[in-house]
C-alpha cells in the first residue's frame, strides 16, 4: 500500500476518535488530528439535524486557530428514536435501558459533517441522515452484547463497526460509513470543491 498522499493545505481531523480515524484512512490522504473540547449539549428548541450541524461547526472552528492554513474537518452525531435523543449512555444502566428501547425498532442516526477552509473562511456542512432496524433483543442478548463491547461511550449503545451489527435487522441510508460517525461520500465531494481530487 502506498503511504497517504500530502495534500495543500494540510488536512485535520478535528476528532479522537479512532472510528473517523480508520474511515478518513481509507482515502489515502495525510492527515492530522486535533482534539476538539466543546459543550455537546443542545440548546433549547434545537432538534437533531440543527444539533448536528452546530457541533460539527464549532468542532471545526475549535481547530481554526491552531491551523493558519487548514482543511478542518469536524463531525458529530446523535441517535434518535421518534425524535428523542439518546445520546452516549455513559453506563451499563443507561445502556440497557436504550437497547431496550431500540428492540424492534428504527433508530435515526443524524450525523453532521462540517469541512472548514481556515484560509479562506468557507464552511460546507451537510447532515447524513442514517437508519437502523433493530431484531428484537432479549434481556440476555442485551446483557451479552454489553459485556462484550462495553459501547458506553457510543451514541444508542452500540459498535456498528464491531460486533454490534449482530444487533441489527436492516440498515437504511447512502454510505454505511455515515453510521460510524464519517460520511465519507459527501466529504469527497466537499473536498473536491476545495481542489482536492479523491483518488
Amino acid at each position: 500500500m502506498l503511504p497517504p498522499r500530502e495534500i495543500s493545505p494540510r488536512l485535520i481531523l478535528a476528532s479522537t476518535s479512532p472510528f473517523r480515524k480508520a474511515l478518513l484512512t481509507k482515502l489515502g490522504i495525510a492527515f492530522a488530528t486535533f482534539a476538539s473540547e466543546i459543550d455537546e449539549s443542545p440548546l433549547p428548541g434545537e432538534n437533531p439535524e440543527q444539533l448536528v450541524r452546530r457541533l460539527a461547526v464549532a468542532k471545526a472552528r475549535a481547530a481554526e486557530e491552531q491551523f493558519t492554513e487548514a482543511l478542518i474537518i469536524g463531525s458529530d452525531q446523535v441517535a434518535c428514536i421518534e425524535g428523542n435523543i439518546l445520546g452516549k449512555p455513559g453506563s451499563r444502566q443507561r445502556a440497557i435501558e436504550q437497547l431496550q428501547s431500540a428492540s424492534g425498532r428504527s433508530v435515526d442516526f443524524y450525523t453532521g459533517l462540517a469541512l472548514l477552509n481556515v484560509a479562506t473562511g468557507r464552511v460546507q456542512c451537510v447532515c447524513e441522515l442514517f437508519s437502523v432496524l433493530f431484531r428484537p433483543l432479549s434481556q440476555a442478548q442485551i446483557g451479552r452484547y454489553l459485556d462484550a463491547e462495553e459501547p458506553y461511550n457510543c451514541a444508542g449503545s452500540f459498535k456498528s463497526e464491531g460486533l454490534g451489527i449482530a444487533l441489527f435487522e436492516a440498515l437504511h441510508g447512502d454510505d454505511p460509513n455515515t453510521l460510524i460517525g464519517l460520511p465519507l461520500i459527501r466529504l469527497i465531494d466537499m473536498l473536491r470543491a476545495e481542489g482536492v481530487q479523491i483518488p
